[in-house]
């Protein structure tokens, strides 16, 4: 059996990098594998959140994932919140993986910053709870990014040194799930930074919420050079929006860059910009009206997260017994 478990992190401002990235990839990913999909609130906990924004923000990131065509039937859609065994495991696993190997953690470098002593133990120790979602399941592949792949390399070794450790194999070493070229979409205000919902203006990124009219805003204002569209990748060397505004074309399109350069190429950036707009609306407008309408009906998506996170308790609890029972733990 294959089962693949990935998650978003309900921090609001969901984009067209995320949707590229990995929600487009796991609609096509429910066909091959029992997929499970998980909101991670706790780990959005790690930096402070506004208590009622984060109950917004954890029904729009299911809203997402709804609209986008991941089908609640097929797959496991819940919030991590609701399945206890997350936090259960990561304790188990806090207690399993070394200091070393979360020093070597990239990301909370660069989360943390200046500011290493005033970051939560949470945010040092999420790779651990990462791992336990992972693990928790017994998923046997992971999507990832490139940025995913250091804390998918920390989940194998938890899971090695827990096998090794007890003398049992409950746990298997998860693959990472890689497709083929990542669509890595950029800033539209600066081609050299990944897009971002951080980033502080909102003209920088394209939301999944956007309609229309603010999407063919966005792009019309989006950044790019004098020089027409080159008629070859070659060309887009040294020109990081117009390499990002032809990435995005491509990965809505399906297509590759060299085809979508054969077929506009050569022309001024006010026509691309307005056959980007009509592609993005296009594509993008459909998911935008269910978005609202789930929006509106919020008790329709928490009677889908509270029906997700029954699907995943019952496929959590054995593994988590297992687990109880490895480590001595007395049950009466």
């Amino acid at each position: 059996m294959k089962r693949i478990f990935s998650g978003v992190q309900p921090t609001g401002n969901l984009h067209l990098g995320n949707y590229l990235g990995a929600i487009r990839n796991w609609v096509r990913l429910q066909h091959e594998y029992e997929s499970i999909f998980c909101v991670v609130d706790m780990h959005a906990i790690t930096v402070w959140q506004d208590p009622a924004e984060l109950t917004r923000t954890t029904r729009e990131v299911t809203a997402a994932f709804l609209a986008a065509g991941i089908d609640p039937e097929r797959c496991v859609i819940f919030h991590q919140s609701a399945v206890p065994g997350h936090a259960q495991l990561a304790w188990i696993m806090n207690c399993v993986v070394r200091m070393g190997w979360m020093n070597r953690m990239t990301q909370f470098k660069e989360k943390a910053g200046k500011h290493r002593e005033n970051a939560s133990v949470g945010l040092f120790a999420y790779p651990a709870l990462m791992a336990a979602d992972i693990l928790l399941y017994k998923a046997t592949h992971v999507p990832v990014g490139e940025d995913q792949k250091q804390h998918l390399e920390l989940t194998r070794d938890a899971a090695q040194k827990f096998n090794t450790d007890f003398g049992r194999a409950v746990f298997p070493l998860t693959e990472p799930l890689i497709l083929g070229a990542a669509t890595r979409v950029m800033s539209l205000r600066d081609g050299t930074k990944k897009m971002s919902k951080s980033e502080t203006s909102d003209f920088s990124r394209i939301n999944l919420t956007d309609d229309a009219d603010l999407i063919a805003q966005k792009i019309r204002k989006a950044k790019t050079d004098p020089e027409p569209l080159p008629r070859e990748v070659d060309g887009l060397e040294g020109r990081p929006e117009a390499a990002n505004l032809v990435g995005i074309y491509a990965a809505l399109a399906d297509t590759p860059r060299e085809a979508v350069l054969a077929e506009l190429g050569g022309q001024p950036f006010s026509a691309f910009k307005q056959a980007l707009t009509d592609l993005a609306v296009s594509t993008l407008g459909p998911m935008n009206a269910e978005m609202n309408r789930l929006l509106a009906n919020p008790d329709e998506i928490d009677a889908i997260l509270k029906r997700g996170a029954e699907r995943a308790q019952a496929i959590a609890g054995p593994v988590l017994d297992e687990v109880y029972d490895t480590v001595g733990f007395l049950r009466v």
